[in-house]
């Protein structure tokens, strides 16, 4: 059974990035794969500045992209790029964490002017990584995810027409995966 990654890189825990990172996660067939799920959040601000690679919680994220057969990555778009705190925690990933990986990149921001930050920021990133299998991504404005008075994410049927789409490309691709191996 394939393992999917769920890899936030919000600095926010309440994000529309994140919440779009585990709506997608909802889409997958359901027993056909597992998932887990980390954020950058989850290693402590100072393992981050202070590249700490024996820090224990970054040993437990290293495992889980290990594992991992495909990496869902939402974040948040500021300023043309995704935050210095999910680039800080690539940075303590192992320098081939992605090779063999099936990536689907999601990104928010509240501005069409970001639109390229997947292709011109974070896929040379992922590339580097040893990422050869990076999907199409997924550029959503800040403006077609709501939240409704339950708190419940609301998106507009033409982004949920798109995830669903990437999610598709995702299974087919780790199944082409699986099928080569």
């Amino acid at each position: 059974m394939p393992a999917i990654l769920l890899l936030s890189g919000s600095p926010n825990a309440n994000s529309r990035s994140e919440a779009i990172l585990h709506h997608a996660a909802g889409l997958l067939p359901g027993q056909d794969f597992t998932t887990s799920f980390v954020s950058a959040r989850d290693l402590p601000p100072e393992d981050l500045v202070l590249a700490k690679f024996d820090s224990p919680q970054l040993k437990q994220i290293q495992a889980q992209v290990a594992q991992a057969d495909g990496i869902l990555i939402a974040t948040p778009v500021y300023k043309a790029s995704y935050p210095g705190v999910f680039k800080a925690l690539l940075d303590l990933l192992d320098q081939d964490a992605l090779t063999e990986k099936v990536i689907l990149p999601i990104a928010t921001g509240g501005t069409l002017a970001h639109l390229l930050a997947i292709d011109f920021a974070m896929k040379p990133v992922l590339s580097v990584m040893g990422a050869t299998t990076i999907l199409k991504g997924i550029y959503i404005l800040s403006a077609q995810v709501q939240f409704g008075t339950d708190g419940k994410l609301q998106l507009e049927a033409e982004v949920e027409e798109r995830l669903q789409a990437g999610i598709q490309s995702l299974v087919e691709a780790l199944q082409r995966n699986k099928t080569a191996r």
